[in-house]
């Protein structure tokens, strides 16, 4: 990556999107965060450095005129990275169609509506690399949806991968990860007990974090050899 490089970020403004973000600015990109609260917008773009170094724009990722929009202002880009998700938990018996199309057009819609405008504008060399997740893998009780957009946006990525080669198309699937999406899930107490369970479990005795993540999303940015590839960085969570 260079400094005439325009990575975008789909949900860059907290958790591993701003880790991603983070790691871009880092390496001399010009850097592109988009998400749907201006408040997280501002503060991410004031802590990444302000104008001149980071561009936000406010954008639904689920909302095909905001997409169109965000990308025509954006003009040419050599990657975007979309790590968005609004998924609603809950016993799949109980969830709402409106929960339901929350994750469907956060995980799905959304990212091939991303794709569908950036492609196009993406230079050479250029990628494009979503998040998908564990979920799709490891279901659990409550989980159905989670792993229903999960497994859904994985297969777009292989399709993708051969339609709009030469772009490079590519997931990440992380495991659990300690970021401000828990606090919405769980008690403080309650999200300690769950994440010190899990890390018990996990080879390296430890969770993910955010950085973890971005490590996984450079490589897939800066290998030309990577497509159609779904690259787990679950700490072998697959296997525990």
């Amino acid at each position: 990556m260079n400094g005439s490089d325009t990575v975008v970020i789909i949900g860059g403004s907290s958790g591993i999107g701003l880790a991603v973000a983070r790691r871009c600015v880092a390496d001399g990109a010009s850097v592109v965060i988009a998400g749907r609260s201006p408040e997280r917008l501002a503060a991410a773009g004031a802590e990444l450095g302000g104008p001149g170094r980071v561009t936000t724009i406010p954008a639904n990722i689920g909302d095909q005129p905001q997409v169109r929009r965000l990308f025509e202002r954006v003009g040419t880009l050599r990657h975007l990275v979309v790590t968005a998700a609004d998924l609603p938990y809950g016993a799949a018996v109980t969830l709402t169609e409106e929960s339901i199309m929350r994750a469907v057009r956060s995980k799905v819609l959304g990212p091939f509506f991303a794709a569908q405008h950036a492609a196009p504008r993406i230079s050479g060399g250029g990628s494009i690399t979503f998040t998908s997740g564990v979920a799709a893998y490891r279901p659990v009780p409550g989980g159905a949806l989670a792993a229903t957009v999960n497994g859904a946006l994985e297969s777009m990525v292989r399709a993708l991968a051969l339609e709009l080669a030469p772009v490079r198309v590519n997931a990440v699937s992380p495991g659990w990860v300690d970021t401000p999406v828990w606090d919405q899930l769980a008690t403080p107490e309650a999200k300690q007990a769950r994440l010190a369970d899990m890390a018990a479990r996990l080879p390296g005795r430890r969770i993910g974090q955010p950085d973890d993540i971005a490590n996984a999303v450079g490589f897939l940015i800066g290998d030309d050899f990577v497509t159609g590839t779904v690259l787990h960085a679950e700490g072998a969570q697959l296997l525990v």
